[in-house]
């Protein structure tokens, strides 16, 4: 006992490690350095009494106290490089904004603004009036309004529309979305009661006919932008959907998930149908996010008849869902961005990504192969690799885009191997995100566009594989 008390005793006072960590107190604070310091202290005095010997220099513990707050630090939102193979990742943010759009957000985070002020008459304004003539101008619709995702959107229409009442809807369009959000919970949530018409693979004109009675409040129709039903199918399309409605004067809904406001196969992408096309088929509402094809922030659109949008404006509900003056900024500098639709693919990401050629992919392949092996010791190996990327975010399910990858593989086969490459790769200061697949740890460079940071992380890599 003697000897484990002279080693606690060798310990440093909390006063005098604070002495030696002005650095930190500078960046940290003296509260916040002095309890970590204590708390390091005490874990030392436990394991000195289990028998072990820490470093107990003033240095060590320096080192110890700083390694610990910068991975507190490092806890939050931070920027990564997203080489999964999925432009549109869920896990990853989405769509990434074009430098105009994030400017508009800054700009509204950091000053006062015209949120709710119409700087012409001096009274009080309508945040929606930012944004909801381009909708309009981009859609067709006659008016338009915005809230925090895709499915307060939905939930906000329904509860406004149809609580209470029934909303048929196709079997095959009951589907799932990100994080189990399902459908039919949702329309649940809204208050109002799905009748499920069809078969999950054949849905036709009738069943919706035979399904209305004076608790229809609207039609309804999903687009399953998550998944594709192939075979012996069959589905009403919108504008036919959109006459039945009509015809026993209820409005017709669609939910269009992704949503899109280009002609895709322009772009040399697989086809999509546009937002403007369900409006000029007669769709009363339509409703899609923000932050998939369109490439902007998060948000869910609502846009339609004007009498239907004004309806919904009305809901309380409205109120909880709205979107900030951050959103609505970025929103409308991505929208102006679609009055110039030949530059789409340089100006805004997402569309710069999803048509970037697999030669220019390729090319970087080649370019950064080599560079990224000298980096990597046994047992691993590096080569150029054609691989298909995905679109992501539930958006155009089935179809996938040619890309190169730099394929990472074990001598000895081992996935313990490429784990752990992947792990210390997540480490890096700017993290890393690749994907495991078939024995290699792929590297999809559709989406590096910081190419320099990523070579000037390598060297840390190499350290860290070293070790």
């Amino acid at each position: 006992m003697t000897g484990e008390r002279d080693s606690r005793r060798e310990l440093p006072s909390v006063d005098r490690v604070l002495q030696e960590s002005q650095d930190l107190i500078s960046r940290w604070g003296h509260q916040r350095v002095s309890q970590v310091i204590r708390e390091h202290l005490s874990n030392m005095r436990e394991r000195i009494s289990a028998g072990q010997e820490p470093e107990r220099s003033i240095l060590a513990i320096h080192c110890a106290i700083n390694t610990q707050l910068s991975a507190s630090d490092a806890r939050g939102i931070r920027p990564v490089i997203n080489l999964s193979g999925v432009v549109l990742h869920t896990n990853l943010g989405r769509a990434c904004l074009p430098a105009a759009a994030a400017e508009a957000a800054r700009q509204a985070a950091i000053f006062p603004n015209n949120l709710e002020y119409d700087l012409q008459t001096g009274k009080r304004g309508n945040r929606d009036s930012h944004v909801e003539p381009l909708i309009c101008e981009l859609t067709g619709s006659e008016a338009a309004t915005v809230v925090n995702n895709n499915a307060a959107a939905v939930v906000l229409a329904l509860s406004t529309l149809a609580r209470g009442l029934e909303v048929p809807v196709s079997r095959g369009e009951l589907v799932e979305i990100g994080g189990s959000f399902r459908v039919p919970e949702v329309m649940e949530s809204s208050g109002c009661t799905l009748v499920e018409v069809g078969a999950t693979n054949r849905t036709h004109l009738q069943d919706y006919r035979a399904a209305i009675s004076a608790q229809t409040a609207l039609l309804m129709k999903v687009h399953t932008s998550n998944y594709r039903l192939q075979g012996f199918t069959q589905s009403v399309d919108a504008k036919t959907l959109a006459e039945l409605a009509h015809e026993h004067g209820l409005p017709c809904m669609v939910d269009l998930g992704s949503g899109c406001l280009v002609d895709f196969t322009a772009l040399g992408l697989p086809g999509e149908p546009q937002a403007s096309d369900y409006i000029a088929n007669g769709i009363d509402l339509i409703t899609f996010s923000g932050d998939k094809l369109l490439g902007g922030p998060q948000c869910g659109i609502i846009a339609g008849k004007k009498s239907l949008v004004e309806r919904i404006c009305k809901n309380p509900l409205k109120r909880a869902l709205r979107v900030d003056s951050m959103i609505l900024a970025a929103l409308s500098e991505v929208l102006k961005l679609y009055r110039h639709p030949e530059s789409l693919t340089e100006t805004l990401p997402t569309l710069r990504q999803l048509t970037r050629p697999a030669t220019q992919i390729e090319a970087q392949a080649v370019r950064l192969c080599d560079e990224l092996a000298s980096h990597l010791p046994p047992p691993f190996r590096a080569a150029t690799s054609p691989c298909r990327s995905q679109i992501g975010s539930g958006a155009l399910p089935v179809e996938t885009l040619p890309s190169f990858a730099i394929a990472i593989e074990s001598d000895q086969g081992r996935d313990s191997d490429l784990r752990h490459l992947a792990t210390e790769l997540r480490k890096l200061p700017r993290p890393v995100i690749g994907r495991i697949h078939d024995g290699r740890l792929l590297l999809d460079l559709r989406c590096l566009d910081c190419e320099s940071l990523f070579l000037q992380q390598l060297p840390q890599l190499r350290d860290a594989l070293s070790c």
